[in-house]
């Protein structure tokens, strides 16, 4: 379904700032907005805005989390990890544009979480984490570790993408049904 009115990005603008704010609150690790944000920023948002936010939303809370916790907010991950959310981005614009489909929705979302996965989990076998050999076994091993992680990415990417895109779907329409009223009056 085409979005009826050009009023409708500031709907989707706000939704993905508010999302991705989100991500400063407490959760249980991997239970986080940001693999949601960059799949609905590709779907509702305009061009660059559609990339330039989820990374933007990063950018910003990476140090705020670090510190919160302790940790350096950039490392040799930084990259590959914003790299994944762009491929989200893309998975996006590319599948959900003009979809309001919750089955195709939900397989974009599955899609999005299991590049994620595959992605971060080989760069940490790559790169040498140590109790991953460089071998099939230390690479099966690396993927076995990081189910739990990925069940929990996955969760939080299907609740997520479940609110955002049911939240403009529902503004939208109140938003389009206000504008057809007072446009008729």
């Amino acid at each position: 379904m085409r979005e009826k009115n050009s009023s409708f990005q500031p709907i989707a603008l706000s939704l993905t700032v508010a999302a991705a704010l989100l991500r400063l609150a407490p959760h249980p690790p991997n239970f986080a907005p940001v693999g949601s944000v960059a799949l609905f920023g590709g779907a509702r948002l305009r061009g660059w805005q559609a990339y330039l936010i989820p990374i933007l939303a990063m950018v910003v809370t990476d140090p705020i989390l670090s510190h919160m916790a302790g940790y350096s907010a950039y490392s040799w991950a930084t990259l590959l990890i914003y790299g994944c959310f762009l491929i989200n981005v893309t998975l996006g614009r590319v599948f959900l544009r003009h979809s309001t489909s919750p089955a195709r929705i939900a397989s974009v979302v599955a899609a999005g979480s299991i590049q994620f996965y595959l992605i971060t989990n080989l760069a940490a076998w790559w790169t040498g984490v140590p109790e991953y050999p460089h071998t099939v076994g230390g690479l099966a091993a690396c993927y076995i570790a990081g189910l739990p992680f990925f069940g929990r990415t996955l969760l939080g990417d299907l609740f997520y993408s479940g609110a955002l895109f049911s939240a403009h779907a529902f503004l939208s329409r109140k938003l389009y049904r206000s504008n057809r009223t007072s446009a008729a009056a």
